[in-house]
């Protein structure tokens, strides 16, 4: 005998809960499935965690900085017990926020255990049955384990295993030169370990314009941590004191010995075992489940969102995935992931705020552009806070005058993308936002003076 439901959500992440909210609001019976822990990546391993333990970072670094600022300190040492406490206790209040609200939602189910589907509206938890016309997937992904040569002998650290560390390693060796890695490893290089990074491509965060990749590169050697990027042969093996990390690079030492190493290599979605044959759900080559532009994947009645979708990588795309179902269920609208124009962020210090193309996918378009760029030297707002690594660009069609993307690396970058990116979510032309009055001092307000220095590119 099997229980049914209105809808099923399996995992209570970013999108769940809310998706859960809303179905129940819309007088709808929801059983929200849930193995391991309710508030997913973001609030477990994630967002919440990792940017707790960067503050906690970037306060010893200011710190140290005091003198620069007229603030005279003693020697800054790290308890390192407090500031992994700290993470865990934002960890836990969050956590206990998502399962109180869930507590309180009536018409919803909460079950905890691994669910599998037996068919294509019918999923299996332990001994019990559910059936509903509605399931959405939102499983999230986890921390990828590459097949490196030695990975079986060595013990190594994730995303999810460093947080509870609770002491500085003497040398962490990060593999992986892309925004999860560079954000640890400045972060434990500011709580004193000594850090290398090793990445196998031939520059970091390869997805970026080569002098963003550049400015990054530099902003972490300031701070005597070693980059080794065309790590072409990376290996792993247990060493007296730690791990060496083979690296086989065009130039310097072949081999780097850390007391701990972090793989930071990318994500994978968790699919592998919900069973989606049994239901005929589509997947790609690497795991994600196949959608389309509304979020359904190829069964009627079921959907995919976050993470296990490979059409965003980030807490806000899960979130706008959950908005763009409800939307389209509950409220009669024609919402698309197409529609969505991306930003994020790397949360090193100065932070990288992105959105939209790169100037190097603006001009593999092959349409007339015009550009600009302003170092941070130039902003008065950085000038004053003593923080000037770094610098603003933007790229716009020369024709249309739409803003096609923009980075701010530097300063309260994070933040002042959002200028750019509502902009462009309204339509609007670098004619438009060229007389915007923005407030002063700030870093936002130097946007529409950057607009103005564009040129032909």
């Amino acid at each position: 005998m099997s229980r049914r439901f209105d809808a099923i959500i399996v995992g209570a992440g970013q999108a769940g809960p809310a998706l859960a909210g809303r179905l129940t609001g819309a007088g709808m019976t929801v059983a929200l499935i849930e193995r391991h822990l309710v508030g997913g990546t973001c609030v477990n391993t994630g967002c919440k965690p990792t940017k707790t333990l960067v503050a906690s970072a970037y306060a010893a670094h200011l710190a140290r900085r005091g003198a620069d600022y007229g603030v005279r300190t003693g020697p800054v040492t790290i308890d390192m017990p407090t500031v992994a406490a700290r993470a865990q206790t934002v960890i836990h209040d969050s956590r206990k926020g998502n399962e109180d609200w869930l507590a309180a939602m009536d018409g919803l189910t909460l079950i905890r255990g691994h669910a599998r589907f037996e068919g294509p509206h019918t999923i299996r938890v332990g001994d019990e049955l559910l059936e509903a016309p509605r399931i959405f997937l939102n499983v999230g992904g986890r921390a990828a384990v590459p097949d490196l040569s030695g990975i079986g002998d060595v013990p190594y650290l994730t995303n999810s295993t460093i947080i509870p560390l609770d002491r500085v390693p003497e040398h962490l060796v990060v593999v992986g030169g892309s925004y999860i890695g560079l954000e640890f490893a400045q972060m434990y290089r500011r709580f004193g370990a000594a850090v290398t990074v090793v990445e196998m491509g031939p520059r970091l965060i390869g997805r970026e314009d080569a002098d963003v990749s550049e400015a990054i590169r530099a902003i972490l050697e300031a701070e005597g941590i070693t980059v080794r990027t065309d790590a072409c042969c990376i290996t792993l093996a247990r060493h007296e004191d730690g791990v060496a990390v083979g690296v086989d690079c065009k130039e310097g030492a072949p081999e780097v010995v850390g007391s701990h190493v972090l793989l930071a290599t990318g994500r994978r979605p968790n699919t592998d075992d919900l069973g989606l044959d049994r239901a005929g759900i589509a997947t790609d080559k690497r795991g994600y489940i196949t959608v389309n532009d509304r979020l359904a994947t190829n069964v009627e009645g079921i959907w995919a969102l976050g993470d296990c979708n490979g059409r965003g990588a980030f807490t806000h795309t899960a979130w706008n995935d959950y908005e763009i179902v409800a939307a389209n269920l509950l409220d009669g609208e024609d919402r698309k992931v197409s529609d969505r124009i991306l930003g994020y962020a790397l949360y090193i210090d100065p932070p990288l705020g992105r959105v939209g193309m790169t100037e190097a996918q603006a001009r593999a378009t092959g349409r007339p552009i015009l550009t600009a760029t302003r170092p941070m030297t130039r902003v008065g707002r950085a000038v004053e806070k003593g923080e000037t690594q770094g610098f603003m660009s933007i790229v716009a069609d020369a024709e249309t005058r739409k803003i096609l993307g923009a980075a701010i690396r530097g300063t309260g970058g994070d933040e002042a993308i959002h200028g750019v990116l509502d902009m462009m979510n309204v339509g609007a032309t670098i004619d438009d936002y060229r007389w915007a009055v923005p407030i002063h001092p700030t870093v936002s307000e130097l946007i529409p003076t950057l607009i103005g220095d564009m040129r032909p590119g």
